[in-house]
């Protein structure tokens, strides 16, 4: 006999006789991944990249940050990452060379100090254990004072050093020996 059905049915049986293959899964996946970093104009380079992720809770899901650190994010008042963070955080936690670029007052800081927090992963009487070096004072400040505000509760010591001679002063004449 033969069988009649529209088009429509058709699609539809076919689509029912496959089922979705691994390489099919992975490249939806990628093309999900992609249209998300497109919606946010999120440029990346390299291979194997982490994927972005769209949410605080999202991060503190797949990469266990500090409870305190999540805590003081939201105090501070941020509810969503900016695209800078969405990719940059997931790159350097997974323990990547970045080179990013973003405008003044995207989050960059920010992109930067929770990496460097979850990588201490708790205080140690080691001495200094993380340096940033800023191109001018002001900008040291910033980074500071964003760091102060980020690591609190967690039992971090944020320190800025600007001048050598006051260094030697608060941590001790060896101290330029020592770290």
């Amino acid at each position: 006999g033969i069988k009649w059905m529209s088009s429509l049915e058709a699609k539809f049986e076919d689509a029912k006789d496959k089922k979705p293959t691994a390489e099919k899964l992975e490249r939806l996946r990628r093309e999900k991944i992609n249209r998300f970093r497109n919606q946010h104009k999120i440029n990346v380079q390299g291979t194997d990249l982490p994927d972005p992720v769209a949410t605080f809770d999202q991060l503190q899901k797949e990469y266990k940050i500090h409870p305190k650190i999540m805590e003081n994010i939201q105090a501070a008042g941020f509810q969503v990452p900016t695209p800078i963070q969405m990719q940059a955080i997931p790159v350097m936690l997974h323990g990547r060379e970045l080179l990013a670029s973003a405008p003044t007052g995207s989050g960059k800081t920010l992109a930067f100090c929770i990496p460097l927090l979850t990588h201490l992963k708790q205080p140690r009487n080691k001495g200094f254990r993380a340096l940033i070096i800023s191109p001018t004072r002001e900008l040291a400040s910033q980074t500071h004072r964003e760091l102060v505000k980020l690591a609190e509760g967690t039992g971090f010591r944020i320190h800025m050093i600007h001048k050598a001679a006051e260094a030697a002063k608060k941590f001790g004449p060896k101290s330029s020996k020592k770290f």
